[in-house]
């Protein structure tokens, strides 16, 4: 005969528990799971389970998906996302209790699934298996607790937690104040706030985007409570404030719950944040333009959405990445807290959003929590052994703004495409419209994609005959759209005011987009270009092919055959440090063919190469046309994939790099008109932006270049980004970043 068995699974600091009940036809041991392990979040880690006294884990062999979506509906989540086998989140101790487990994934329990039996297996901790949840809890999940075998207390397990508005703040956005809730059972509880201190306040704050908390005045709240029908959780809560989220923070001791009698010497608890100030609501937005912000230490660079991106430092004038030794979600935070956002909702290693580019400045970081920037964390300064293929990111916790209910994309194949439609205002009321197309490109597109949450823009289009948007949208809304690629939304970049002006009307010239959720990044490598500069003195009439490709100055256009040119030659190399492929926005039927170079041209213009005086006016050009994009070399491991021989695909690997060597025609600046002086060099690639990047800061390369009728000489060569604001400020240009010739 069966009988039920209590089967706990308990939450802890550094581990997740959950106490459920099981029952097995066969009298199934009672059993309690965990989620334990580094670098993780708090619905993943390493499965273990606690048996006969004892914690210890489940061997790789034989487990499969199925077995996951058992283990994570046993610890409260609605499903598995994945497992991994070998030890993802590090090795176990003690024994391994359960080896070639099968489950059909409908099991109550871990233990109701069949295995070799507790205790009997043939594995090592090196196969240790571990599980990521989806972070939806079950909802209704009844968490038992029971502090029974809990050495470290539990922590705090709910189904969801808000900050719940007073009606009078209900349309603020973001909402900043409110009582705070907690779903358990299926139902929003409120929490006694007898117990409860500044440190929660700063967890909970976190969690929703906000940097800080702040005091708040109870009284009107107060007046609130004794109005309402009071529902309070049972328990109290201890957090640190450093935790990430309420699920890392300890659970209080467990409150009496007396109906309205409940919590007689307080009140429910009541949560006020400070916005970062991107996101503070604004009387006068004049005065916060004005307002001149002072160089920051820490920024992000290269991530799709606001809030996430690879960790950068300045250091000494020149910004440089962060190693991934020791990166954890504490060391995340402080930098997602700095930057004007909340706790981090993840720590990223291995450059997962992209390799940067300069010096690593900081390894091995450990922080309390409590800094007010990554620099006041300990790290190591000798980041020996660090390659850029170890840079630390972070993704942060950001407040909900609603930007995403103010446009939407229709008609698209899938939820990545469509017709760009915004929510405008019309008559007093709002309505759905249409973008005007004219002057529509990538950056702009690239808002649009931030805004839904969409990713990167892969491509902006011009024309939407092909996709049926809403009928009822059809009217242009909006017009004049210029964007320069850091709005969060399109309301931000500039547009035309209330009169619309759109000569080709918009129907299927309405604005477009298809959204991506990686991109490439293209970094020149400035020390190849300031070590392969000199001068060549070159007859016109071996000039031909290149004066038809319009690689020499218009003075060229009238030169005499046997007259010389005198050329700036240097080599370029083009690296794809991004997490796609570059290819060319063109397809293959509309690439050009130059008979002269006898290979195809896949972008109309792929680089600008130009010498400019000191005050920014250029005064030689070089090449413009466009280019046969290929890999000329790439990183270890990686393999070549484009070749432009034969009619070849065309394009640049991620970790490749496509080499213009200083002898072929075209790589130059032909400087024959030139007077002796001083001057800046200027390389910019994908000028036109007609390929989306993750990062277009580092597409321009600066040199200082003096030149002295007979020589030149080129030095202090550095990247659009790579230095602080202060030393860019000596290179006109590079802060407006005025490459666009749209």
């Amino acid at each position: 005969m069966s009988r039920p068995v209590a089967i706990c699974c308990l939450l802890s600091a550094l581990y997740m528990w959950t106490l459920c009940n099981a029952q097995s036809d066969s009298g199934s041991p009672a059993i309690q799971l965990r989620l334990a392990g580094e670098k993780r979040k708090h619905y993943e880690g390493r499965v273990e389970v606690f048996y006969n006294g004892e914690w210890g884990t489940v061997c790789d062999d034989d487990f499969s998906i199925y077995a996951a979506r058992v283990v994570c509906k046993e610890l409260g989540f609605v499903d598995a996302e994945s497992w991994s086998p070998s030890a993802k989140y590090g090795r176990g101790e003690g024994r391994i209790w359960l080896d070639n487990v099968h489950c059909t994934g409908g099991e109550k329990s871990l233990a109701h699934c069949q295995s070799n039996g507790f205790g009997v297996s043939d594995c090592k901790h090196s196969e240790d298996v571990g599980v990521v949840c989806t972070q939806k809890r079950i909802p209704g999940f009844k968490f038992i607790r029971n502090q029974a075998n809990s050495e470290e207390g539990l922590t705090v397990q709910v189904e969801d937690v808000r900050i719940r508005a007073t009606y009078s703040h209900r349309k603020r956005i973001p909402i900043t104040d409110g009582f705070l809730e907690v779903k358990d059972g299926g139902k929003w509880r409120q929490i006694c706030n007898e117990e409860w201190t500044e440190m929660n306040s700063r967890v909970i704050c976190g969690m929703y985007g906000f940097p800080g908390e702040k005091r708040v005045n109870t009284r009107p709240y107060k007046l609130l409570a004794k109005r309402r029908k009071k529902n309070y959780w049972g328990f109290s809560v201890n957090c640190t404030g450093n935790e990430a989220d309420l699920s890392d923070c300890k659970l209080g001791r467990e409150i009496e719950l007396k109906g309205n009698h409940t919590c007689e010497q307080g009140m429910p608890v009541v949560v006020s944040c400070v916005p970062g100030r991107a996101f503070a609501p604004s009387v006068s937005a004049g005065f916060r333009k004005a307002y001149r912000v002072e160089q920051p230490l820490v920024r992000l660079r290269g991530g799709a959405m606001i809030g996430e991106g690879r960790v950068e430092v300045l250091k000494n004038g020149e910004w440089g990445t962060v190693c991934d030794d020791n990166w954890n979600i504490r060391a995340a935070t402080v930098v997602c807290r700095e930057l004007g956002f909340g706790s981090a909702k993840e720590a990223l290693t291995g450059a997962r959003l992209g390799q940067g580019m300069g010096p690593v400045h900081m390894n091995e970081v450990e922080c309390s929590g409590f800094e007010k920037s990554l620099t006041e964390c300990y790290f190591n300064r000798d980041a020996l052994g660090c390659s850029h293929e170890e840079d630390a990111a972070v993704k942060c916790n950001v407040p909900a703004m609603g930007f995403n209910k103010r446009l939407r994309l229709s008609g698209g194949r899938n939820p990545y495409e469509g017709r760009v439609e915004v929510l405008a205002e019309k008559n007093g009321a709002l309505v759905w419209g249409t973008v005007c197309s004219d002057s529509w490109g990538t950056m702009e597109a690239m808002v649009v994609c931030r805004q839904l949450g969409l990713g990167f823009a892969s491509h902006a289009f011009q024309e939407t005959y092909y996709w049926q948007g809403d009928a009822s949208a059809d009217a242009v809304v909006m017009s004049g759209v210029r964007c320069s690629g850091t709005e969060l939304t399109v309301d931000q970049c500039l547009h035309h005011g209330k009169h619309i002006e759109c000569p080709k009307g918009g129907g299927r010239f309405s604005a477009g987009v298809s959204c991506t959720q990686t991109a490439p990044d293209l970094v020149l490598n400035a020390p190849v270009v300031e070590q392969t500069t000199y001068l060549e003195d070159r007859p016109m009439y071996a000039l031909q092919c290149a004066h038809e490709e319009h690689c020499l100055s218009s003075t060229a256009d009238k030169a005499d055959p046997t007259s010389y040119r005198r050329l700036l030659r240097f080599s370029s190399q083009i690296h794809n440090n991004g997490q796609s492929d570059f290819r060319p926005r063109a397809a293959h039927h509309s690439w050009i063919w130059h008979e002269c170079h006898r290979h195809y041209h896949s972008m109309e213009v792929f680089t600008h190469y130009d010498l400019l005086s000191l005050n920014g006016t250029k005064v030689a050009e070089g090449h413009k046309a466009s280019f046969c994009l290929e890999d000329t070399h790439c990183d270890e491991g990686i393999q070549k994939r484009y070749e432009c021989a034969n009619f070849g695909a065309q394009g640049i690997t991620v970790g490749c790099s496509d080499t213009y060597r200083h002898d072929i025609d075209c790589q130059w600046i032909d400087i024959t008109d030139l007077k002796p002086g001083d001057y800046i060099f200027q390389v910019v690639i994908n000028p036109n932006y007609e390929v989306a990047e993750s990062d277009y800061s580092n597409n321009i390369m600066k040199c200082r270049s003096r030149y002295d009728g007979q020589r030149i000489w080129t030095y202090n060569c550095h990247i659009g980004g790579s230095l602080s604001s202060e030393t860019e400020e000596t290179f006109p240009g590079l802060l407006t970043n005025q490459l666009s010739y749209r």
